[in-house]
């Protein structure tokens, strides 16, 4: 026989829900490890008193009863499975595995029998149902009858909230039967009361989730927040996780209690109680216990008298009295030293803690997540920035976290640390060679740090470089005839005209004949940076080899036609999309084939542009000559031009002059038409040449 027995997909009924996970049974005992929360109940082989197999909603049941009164159940096994845990049990554990069928009669008097922590309504020997008493939030009672009230089941779609008794009076003398009922529940049920004076109290901690400040009084059996608004009594039985994680700036310290179920406020719920403390808060505490009850209880763990940081007394208490493991962050360092990583989850920015066993995020939502829940993760490029990238996490269950704005510098380390912890990698391909890219640009200020991006970059441009070559140079003819330069020209002409037409418009409209020119000659100020950018695009040399193709797009390059007569009417992305996963699935061997064909048109292009470069010095010799010999003519006409404008403008001088002289002095209102015409075209060319010399110089020698 074999030494143990293992079952997937197996229910353990607690508080009224049902808990998938696995099951192991073995020589030494039973271990059940929930896959919701990971929790793992482990029950010793010498603790075992009964088990008794039973026909429930899901299948069949297993119910064990252990020697301390403690009762587990666990459903869903198959009919078929009796004779193997039965053989293994009588092996094994020395039980006999009881056969025991509920009733079925529908009837509601019976018998209420007290066993350990379960309370059992029977008809006759046999059961008609079956309450955990850790189930029990309060018991009331009244004339004949108890009422049993229960905790919410938040995973359940109906949960029972309650439940009344009968309980008819006796003869008996001395003794209440309601009472006795009453009691019986009472010492098995989970009833918080505070009766007695607090171990200790923790006074205005900093409180994340829930929001606020509140007194935490520790008691022997749970915890109790006191706020100004509200009060939570959490019983350590719901603690499943505690966690001590340094903050970023290393001057404080979180607190993470991770329970379930979770604590209530509405129909809101709290499933991680999150604590902020100063590292430079120190305290000094007595616990409200004698030495020898100290010793007694917590063995050593605690002492009467102690004194330390504020967060480390709290940790130390909550250890010793929920005595779970305190969880800090593993051996994982990222790129500023810190044990986390700065990213948003949702709308919130947090920090993200890659912990020995598991992620956890704080704070807005909380989140925490353990490697064996996880899929797969994937890291994808950040979809506002090239600068950061997304940290993807998938679960079994198929439930998907996203943690977003991550600095691409700590893409090393958090990729080094999931290699390390053997998780799954979606795109493990793709990001080997994203971890390349960011190793070699780690200090440098471009965008690019991943293969996926540079493969698009180079596609880019070999699709531009086919669209020059088939339009036979059409584009770069475009880009010429943009000319800034020229462009500034028109406007100098157009604005000379204006000014000379609307002499007779009085001093108004020269007035904005002459703020016009300005305001063009800034739109020319910002288009220069763009002539230096269409001279270097006109700069490239058509007659250059052309950069070869990677291996991918030459077999693109063969393969788009078959694609395309493969799937009709199929566009243009989605024929990307198809080429990426053929070439993904191809085989190494055809991989290599298409590699040494790249490989055979690289050397083809190292030895043409050793070729054109021995052509191009001579040529660049020569156009050089040819520019000289251009700016100088341009000079002489310039000088020339120069020339012709400079007459025109002495005579107008004189005869504006003269005429002045001759005439008496008038105010502007009075002025004539032509005087204020010429004078108008004079302040016009004036103002043009001051702004605009091209203009000027345009407009003198067109007069003339």
């Amino acid at each position: 026989m074999a030494d143990t027995l293992e079952f997937n997909e197996i229910y353990q009924e607690v508080k009224g829900s049902m808990n998938d996970g696995r099951l192991r049974l073995s020589r030494q005992g039973v271990i059940f490890k929930n896959s919701k929360t990971g929790k793992v109940d482990n029950i010793q082989a010498s603790e075992l008193a009964e088990g008794v197999w039973r026909r429930v909603a899901l299948g069949h049941g297993l119910k064990l009863l252990t020697k301390n009164g403690h009762v587990y159940k666990y459903d869903g096994f198959r009919e078929s499975e009796f004779d193997k845990l039965s053989d293994f049990f009588r092996a094994h554990y020395r039980l006999e595995l009881v056969e025991r069928d509920l009733c079925v009669k529908g009837w509601n008097w019976g018998t209420v029998r007290f066993g350990g922590q379960l309370l059992s309504f029977d008809i006759g020997e046999q059961p008609v149902f079956e309450i955990p008493l850790s189930n029990v939030s309060q018991c009331t009672t009244g004339k004949n009858e108890v009422t049993l009230e229960f905790h919410q089941n938040d995973d359940a779609e109906v949960s029972l909230m309650e439940v009344r008794f009968y309980v008819p009076p006796t003869q008996e003398d001395g003794v209440d039967p309601v009472e006795a009922f009453a009691q019986n529940v009472l010492s098995k049920a989970d009833v918080i009361q505070a009766t007695g004076d607090a171990i200790c109290i923790f006074r205005e901690l900093q409180c994340l989730t829930p929001r606020g400040r509140y007194d935490i009084r520790i008691y022997p059996t749970f915890l109790h927040l006191h706020g100004k608004t509200f009060d939570y009594k959490i019983p350590y039985t719901t603690v499943l996780r505690l966690f001590l994680l340094p903050h970023k700036d290393q001057r404080q310290m979180f607190f993470v209690i991770s329970l379930d179920p979770p604590i209530k406020q509405g129909q809101t719920r709290y499933h991680f109680l999150i604590l902020l403390f100063s590292k430079d808060e120190d305290i000094s505490l007595t616990l409200n216990m004698n030495e020898e009850e100290v010793e007694k209880r917590f063995e050593g763990r605690l002492t009467k008298n102690m004194s330390g940081s504020l967060y480390e007394m709290v940790s130390r208490v909550m250890k010793a009295l929920v005595n779970r493991k305190i969880t800090v962050p593993g051996n994982f360092q990222g790129h500023s030293g810190a044990q986390c990583i700065t990213c948003s989850y949702k709308a919130s920015s947090g920090l993200l803690y890659p912990l020995e066993r598991g992620f956890i995020y704080v704070h807005k939502p909380p989140v925490h997540i353990r490697f064996d829940e996880i899929s797969f993760v994937n890291f994808a490029r950040g979809t506002t920035t090239t600068r950061s990238f997304d940290f993807e996490i998938e679960t079994k269950q198929g439930t998907q976290y996203t943690f977003s704005s991550i600095e691409r510098e700590e893409y090393g380390k958090l990729f080094d640390f999931v290699n390390a912890k053997k998780l799954n990698i979606k795109n493990r391909g793709l990001k080997e060679g994203m971890k390349q890219s960011y190793d070699e640009y780690a200090d440098s200020d471009e965008d690019q740090h991943d293969a996926y991006l540079e493969r698009m970059k180079e596609e880019g441009k070999i699709r531009e470089e086919n669209a020059n070559d088939s339009s036979d140079g059409s584009g770069e003819e475009t880009d010429e005839s943009f000319n800034p330069g020229e462009e500034d020209d028109d406007v100098a002409e157009e604005f000379d005209s204006n000014a000379s037409a609307s002499s007779s418009s009085g001093d108004g409209d020269s007035d904005r004949g002459e703020k016009k020119p300005t305001k063009k000659a800034k739109l020319s100020k910002d288009r220069k940076p763009r002539k230096k950018h269409q001279e270097s695009k006109k700069g490239k040399d058509p007659n250059a080899p052309k950069r070869p193709m990677s291996a991918y797009m030459l077999w693109l390059n063969a393969s788009r036609e078959r694609i395309k007569s493969d799937h009709p009417g199929i566009s243009i992305t989605d024929l990307s999309k198809k080429a990426g996963e053929l070439w993904k699935a191809m085989s190494k061997e055809k991989k290599e084939e298409w590699d040494r064909k790249a490989e055979d048109a690289r050397r083809d292009y190292e030895k043409a542009m050793k070729e054109y470069g021995v052509s191009s010095k001579s040529e660049s010799s020569r156009t050089e000559r040819s520019k000289k010999k251009k700016k100088k003519q341009e000079k002489q006409v310039k000088r020339k031009a120069e020339k012709k404008g400079a007459t025109p403008k002495s005579s107008s001088t004189t005869k504006s002059s003269t005429k002045s002289s001759n005439e008496t002095f008038k105010s502007k209102e009075f002025v004539s038409s032509d005087d204020s015409s010429s004078e108008s075209k004079k302040d016009s060319e004036d103002e043009g040449a001051a702004s605009l010399p091209h203009s000027s110089e345009d407009s003198a020698s067109g007069s003339d």
